[in-house]
């Protein structure tokens, strides 16, 4: 694969995005906008808010700029229970559930995809149909990646995924009440946070395991991303 000139990263969360910007020493030009340079690379990083319809108008933002090639980054779901927290996953296939549709990340040379990364809009938590997605090959669920590899590849513009495990439905941290408090960019809404706490003794325990496991996946998503563009 030809290196890139213009690169786009786009993450659904400010705490995705926080890292690459890091990392990268990126600046910020305008709201959820950050540009820099890797070498000789063009970089522009957006947040793009969570779910599918966020997904494609981020990246048809991105696109808009002129870039050559599109990285998602980001947390991932992992399906498998043995997944360490913060592995990072290269799916070979992205599927869309809403629409049944599949499409294929464009890797560098060198680097070995495989598996299935399921997107798409709500929380599953049905073990039944959790079951038949892992018997179908699915490894992790996302929330934005198919929608933003439909509009590149619409575009004809290259893109990847790179996503990490933060958490497994075996873990038992996460329940459908978090998005009670849970904004568009992934920051909570303090007064609709305490009153979640507020509800189980047991709640904010695991909210901070989930984030300790948080800040390790999004390290671990970032790097890979950077790692490729060399």
């Amino acid at each position: 694969m030809k290196k890139p000139t213009r690169v786009a990263i786009l993450t659904a969360m400010q705490i995705e995005l926080d890292p690459i910007v890091h990392k990268l020493s990126l600046t910020t030009t305008e709201e959820g906008v950050y540009r820099g340079n890797f070498g000789t690379i063009e970089v522009t990083a957006l947040l793009t808010n969570m779910g599918m319809a966020a997904g494609a108008a981020a990246a048809e933002k991105a696109i808009a700029f002129g870039v050559d090639r599109v990285l998602v980054v980001g947390i991932a779901g992992g399906l498998m229970p043995d997944t360490a927290t913060g592995t990072v996953i290269r799916p070979e296939i992205v599927f869309d559930r809403a629409k049944g549709t599949e499409y294929r990340p464009l890797w560098p040379d060198g680097i070995k995809a495989n598996g299935i990364l399921s997107s798409g809009d709500g929380f599953i938590t049905d073990d039944a149909v959790l079951d038949a997605m892992r018997n179908d090959g699915v490894i992790a669920v996302d929330m934005e990646t198919a929608a933003v590899a439909a509009t590149c590849d619409n575009a004809g513009v290259a893109w990847s995924v790179h996503r990490s495990i933060s958490d497994r439905p075996s873990d038992g941290l996460l329940d459908e009440a978090i998005w009670f408090f849970t904004h568009p960019d992934g920051s909570a809404d303090p007064a609709a946070l305490a009153e979640y706490l507020s509800g189980d003794p047991l709640r904010e325990g695991r909210l901070a395991q989930l984030a300790r496991d948080t800040e390790i996946a999004t390290n671990a998503c970032a790097n890979d991303a950077i790692a490729t563009l060399r």
